[in-house]
């Protein structure tokens, strides 16, 4: 099926490496659209909405900013810190939306679980049901990231 021509042309940003890094499609071959309807099938098996998910990125990174490079509670098992360099890093939708250039660091040391999120990450999910695709320097597995949130497993 042939994508509208405004989807195909912010497919075209989003695998550009102009934008960041390897872009943000990364090695994923499928389309935008079956990347997010993938993604938002395994947030339903997990039974947990978006907002949830970004609720608690949020408030972790906001734990995190005040200690700038240090590492923090976020959580009765979690560690986070956020770092953070001059410059901002557009959406790459066409909603002009503009972030610090933060990653905001997670830690179970119980588990040894770790993963990163940039601000943008944060809006891209919240905005746009998107955790990047597969091989993106950023991307996000739901699963694996609902485990880290919610301490849980993510075989529910």
């Amino acid at each position: 099926m042939k994508q509208p021509a405004n989807i195909q042309k912010l497919e075209e940003v989003l695998r550009s490496s102009n934008s960041a890094g390897a872009g943000f499609m990364g090695t994923d071959r499928r389309n935008i659209s079956e990347i997010i309807d993938g993604d938002i099938v395994e947030l339903a098996e997990l039974k947990i909405a978006v907002e949830q998910i970004v609720g608690r990125m949020k408030e972790i990174t906001d734990a995190a900013v005040p200690a700038l490079g240090c590492w923090v509670q976020a959580g009765r098992k979690l560690e986070a810190k956020a770092e953070e360099v001059k410059g901002q890093v557009s959406c790459p939708w066409p909603d002009s939306a503009k972030f610090a250039k933060r990653v905001t660091y997670v830690r179970n040391p119980e588990s040894g679980q770790s993963m990163k999120w940039s601000d943008l990450n944060i809006h891209l999910i919240e905005k746009h049901n998107f955790f990047e695709g597969r091989g993106a320097m950023f991307r996000i597995e739901p699963k694996e990231l609902v485990k880290m949130l919610f301490e849980r497993s993510a075989e529910k």
